[in-house]
């Protein structure tokens, strides 16, 4: 399936910000210069600043330290190919694809259900737009469901996305309950046949509990009328968050049991070194990054084409 074909020339001009804060920098700040402790050190203050995360960078500088000290690295240089081999080393074998309801053995016709979630302010309906075009693409008809009943905006949003795209679209009224209007769309998709269903939730705080129960319910309606559902549990994280990404992902994960990640805004913000902290702190997998603002700017996260985009010759 060539679903959100991954190309590496896009992904490197997303991290454009990351790489000349985090790489760049560093690339100057050792050349030609001999690796000793206190060059280490601003190794480690370097990868603290582009929110790499402190767990992750602590164990990149042990390593670096104990190789340093074994007499394996001895220029500044060196120290650059060792980051990028341990980085790509980080990324263990994991199953980064959109799942769909056919890999459930769920009956066939059923629609495949992607409930996606976030914060307001992360990026949630550009990168239901993203994967809605990205899923048309592929020939494959596509619902939306417009469950941020709390805020207009939010509705009016998806709509304009909807019309753009050719996609269905069901919504409720304005305040009503975000769950029926789940149920409605859930009944929608089964009855006219379609292949996925995207259901938009309120861009709810993480640390707000009441609206934490509001998606719990959201998610056990689904389950309850379509088989197997939701397939997919997407959160939606705003890179430019850094280290407050993570704490969302925890408590999101507590209340509905993400799946993927979509870490969104990738291209604006120098915090790029946030994917590595996400990886280290949650046995969550990255699915999608955004590296644009158009819906045709959405890849697959590859580890080994993000490391090499990070680390790319200016």
């Amino acid at each position: 399936m060539a679903l959100f074909k991954s190309v590496l020339s896009k992904v490197s001009k997303g991290l454009a910000r990351t790489r000349e804060s985090f790489v760049g920098g560093l690339r100057s700040m050792l050349a030609g210069r001999t690796l000793d402790d206190a060059l280490i050190d601003e190794i480690e203050a370097r990868l603290i600043q582009s929110d790499v995360g402190v767990a992750t960078t602590r164990r990149l500088i042990e390593g670096l330290r104990s190789d340093y000290k074994a007499g394996q690295l001895t220029r500044g240089e060196d120290a650059i190919e060792y980051l990028k081999r341990e980085l790509k080393a980080m990324w263990p074998e994991s199953d980064r694809r959109l799942h769909f309801a056919s890999d459930f053995d769920c009956s066939p016709g059923t629609p495949t259900v992607i409930l996606v979630a976030g914060v307001n302010g992360a990026g949630k309906t550009t990168s239901i737009a993203k994967l809605s075009k990205a899923l048309r693409d592929e020939n494959r008809s596509v619902m939306l469901a417009a469950c941020d009943t709390f805020r207009a905006g939010a509705v009016r949003q998806l709509e304009i996305w909807s019309d753009r795209l050719g996609v269905e679209i069901v919504k409720g009224q304005q305040g009503g309950d975000p769950a029926a209007v789940a149920f409605d769309a859930c009944e929608a998709a089964l009855n006219r046949g379609v292949d996925t269903l995207i259901i938009d939730t309120a861009g709810r705080l993480h640390t707000q509990d009441p609206l934490m129960r509001q998606l719990t319910k959201i998610r056990d309606v689904v389950a309850k009328r379509i088989e197997g559902a939701p397939h997919e549990v997407m959160l939606v994280l705003d890179a430019t968050t850094g280290q407050n990404a993570v704490r969302q992902a925890e408590e999101f994960t507590q209340a509905i049991g993400v799946t993927g990640l979509f870490l969104a805004k990738l291209d604006g913000t120098a915090k790029g070194g946030s994917v590595l902290a996400i990886r280290e702190a949650l046995d969550i997998p990255v699915k999608f990054i955004g590296v644009g603002e158009t819906p045709d700017d959405v890849e697959p996260f590859d580890p080994e084409a993000y490391v090499e985009a990070l680390f790319a010759e200016a």
